[in-house]
């Protein structure tokens, strides 16, 4: 034992060593470029005293970030981590002023800006010349992934060998994209795991499931993560009884959506006991979360908690310079495509302008570098569970379109973070499978307001007789990434800008969700008949079932419980579905119990109102400003798909279809139960504390 912690000793003296003297002659070269940057005085040395000043200017500058940076990263958790992200280069720049300042020969100087530079290129070097250097050293590869752990633990040996759980999930991408993509080499890692690599066997099985009539996140993940998504009946709605709106991405609603659930279900979710939630809308009963929605509001030490994958993924100034350095490239990369597309004036089309280049690139770049980053610290720190969420897809997709080459880069970065999660799980405590799944998939289609000039809320007016806008404005769009966004800048909960609020009187309030549309009308306490609807505004339900753009409506009716209702008059009850699906004969043969199982929440709006739909090329009509929309029915919005290991049980059945979020969720604890060996993670060792 004395024996090998001397090689690990001499190992890791000689890495810093290497790292120290190209560090050293990486500050000589950036010394002999910038004009700004000098390691001599004015009156010039020699060439070893150059040399000794830079080597010292490099050591005090490598013992600063080791040792300063972490604590000025612990002390800036409570500054928006967007925010933290944009201080990165001021702050490296600001250790090696320091550093500069430190050294015996007081010969060396840089401007401010200059600082920034050096400081930027010397920790990515370093982090560069250390990570080839430990990838040689299993030992030194496996703890330098280590540190990115928020916590120190060992398991138990009754671990050792019990497989743990990783559940990756790729939001927004479909069964057939996902296919499409392993097929032409856009996700080699995905291809070789379903055999499609000559010479690799297939190692996974992949299986496409259906969401329910609610196909986002909100719904799927909570589904799927605690077992119940009922009475979420879009992305956001309006609840008659407490006058609120209720939205997903929102932290108070997904707080009180998760609160619900674990009361229905009578059990905490998929993740309790020993698990990691890592990025998403819920918790899942992990005991460990980072950077998940619905504790991101409450007690500050809740929310900070929650924060703490910042810190973990951040303390690393390699780590913070890389994600900068991408996160501008990215910003860049979007306003140029963004520009193309509009020059080469491809349709379909959205504004991509404003603000949204850079919610792109926290998406594409923060997030996943951050969650990624916890995800590995989880696995060497042995978790028996963890479920993780990568936005990036589903962000990119929206505005640029589910198989636009935007989505397709997108989709290989992703893959690339399959494989490195993959290998770091070859150096965990344990044996690990991986589970990549999706919540739901993305149709394209042009938006409503594009095609016909006015939005889904104008056409509800004018069926009412109400005034209607001579221009049609932009419905608010409610993106994942953005809520993601808004929790790092500590503002998660989403601004209105009058949409979402009940108009005063009796004016109807119209929310939109994809190719979902929900009416309802605040000053009536119930949900309202068809009956009621008709005597109220006669016009308004024929309007709205008889316009091109939409296609099938849901009402309660005092004659037959709820009806569906379609162009020409069609008006089936739900009972008769089955036999004669009417309107709902396009959207496949299990849209009828998706509008059943709906129309049976509580909060179901007063009129349900979902898009047309093109089966030849599934094609639907968002009501927001998306090219590539998900929340109601039609297209591939609805067959997300769920990629196992083969020595997992199979889904289900042959023959057999997996049915919305909730069996997915029974699916998955099924595969949690074949561990077949209990969790005994055990206090860190007095070595482990002092790493």
């Amino acid at each position: 034992m004395r024996g090998v912690r001397w090689r690990r000793a001499v190992s890791q003296a000689g890495r810093s060593v290497a790292v120290w003297a190209v560090s050293t002659v990486t500050m000589l070269a950036l010394a002999g470029i910038l004009p700004d940057f000098r390691l001599q005085s004015p009156d010039g040395d020699d060439s070893p005293t150059i040399a000794v000043t830079a080597a010292v200017g490099a050591g005090v500058f490598g013992l600063l970030s080791a040792l300063v940076w972490p604590v000025l990263v612990r002390l800036l958790l409570l500054v928006p981590a967007l925010v933290l992200g944009l201080l990165v280069f001021f702050l490296n720049g600001s250790l090696l002023l320091l550093a500069l300042r430190l050294n015996p020969s007081g010969q060396s100087e840089a401007a401010p800006e200059t600082a920034v530079i050096v400081a930027a290129v010397m920790s990515a070097v370093a982090s560069a010349t250390g990570g080839a250097l430990a990838v040689r050293d299993d030992d030194a590869y496996r703890h330098r992934l280590h540190r990115l752990s928020v916590r120190r633990r060992r398991v138990g040996p009754a671990c050792e060998t019990t497989p743990g759980t990783v559940f990756l999930q790729l939001d927004g991408v479909g069964h057939d994209v996902l296919l499409a993509a392993a097929a032409t080499g856009v996700m080699p890692t995905t291809a070789r795991w379903l055999g499609h690599t000559p010479g690799h066997a297939a190692t996974h099985r992949l299986t496409l499931w259906h969401t329910d009539w609610s196909s986002q996140t909100g719904a799927s993940q909570l589904g799927i993560l605690h077992g119940s998504n009922h009475d979420v009946p879009a992305f956001r709605w309006y609840e008659k009884d407490s006058g609120e709106v209720m939205v997903c991405n929102r932290p108070t609603s997904a707080a009180e959506l998760q609160r619900r659930a674990v009361e229905r279900t009578g059990d905490a979710g998929l993740l309790a006991g020993d698990g990691a939630s890592r990025g998403n809308l819920f918790g899942g009963g992990a005991e460990e979360q980072a950077l998940v929605l619905s504790i991101a509001v409450g007690r500050r030490d809740a929310a900070t908690r929650s924060r703490a994958g910042y810190f973990a993924y951040f303390s690393d100034p390699a780590n913070a310079v890389r994600t900068a350095l991408s996160f501008v490239a990215e910003v860049v990369r979007e306003i140029v495509e963004s520009t193309r597309a509009r020059l080469r004036r491809q349709r379909p089309r959205v504004g991509r302008g404003g603000l949204y280049p850079f919610v792109r690139a926290f998406a594409t770049v923060v997030e996943r570098d951050v969650v990624v980053a916890a995800v590995m610290g989880d696995l060497l720190a042995g978790r028996g569970a963890v479920y993780a969420d990568l936005v990036a897809y589903d962000e990119v997709a929206h505005h640029s379109g589910p198989r636009s080459r935007d989505a397709q880069k997108v989709l290989s970065r992703l893959d690339r973070s399959l494989a490195l999660i993959a290998k770091v799980a070859e150096h965990a405590p344990r044996p690990y499978r991986i589970v990549v799944l999706s919540d739901h998939g993305q149709s394209p289609g042009e938006t409503f307001r594009a095609r016909y000039g006015l939005t889904l809320g104008d056409l509800v007016r004018a069926g009412c007789g109400l005034p209607v806008p001579r221009r049609a404005r932009h419905t608010h769009s409610g993106a994942e990434a953005r809520a993601a966004v808004r929790a790092a800048l500590r503002r998660p909960e989403e601004e209105t800008d009058g949409g979402d609020r009940p108009a005063p009187g009796s004016e109807p309030l119209v929310l939109a969700s994809g190719n979902l549309g929900l009416v309802s009308f605040p000053d009536v306490p119930h949900r309202m008949s068809k009956e009621e609807i008709d005597a109220r505004h006669p016009a308004l339900l024929s309007t709205l079932a008889n316009h091109p753009g939409i296609g099938f409506l849901l009402v309660r009716s005092e004659r037959h419980g709820a009806v569906v209702l379609g162009a020409f008059g069609a008006e089936i009850p739900l009972d008769r579905l089955d036999e004669e699906p009417g309107p709902l004969a396009g959207f496949g043969p299990r849209a009828a119990d998706a509008v059943r199982r709906t129309h049976a929440f509580p909060h179901t709006a007063d009129i349900m109102v979902n898009s047309f739909h093109d089966p030849a090329d599934g094609e639907v009509l968002a009501f927001e400003e998306q090219i590539g929309s998900h929340g109601g029915l039609g297209g591939p919005q609805a067959r997300p798909f769920l990629l196992s290991p083969l020595d997992l049980s199979a889904p289900v059945g042959d023959g057999e279809d997996l049915m919305g979020a909730e069996q997915v969720h029974r699916v998955l604890r099924r595969w949690l139960s074949e561990r077949n060996a209990p969790e005994t993670p055990l206090e860190p060792t007095p070595e482990e504390r002092a790493a």
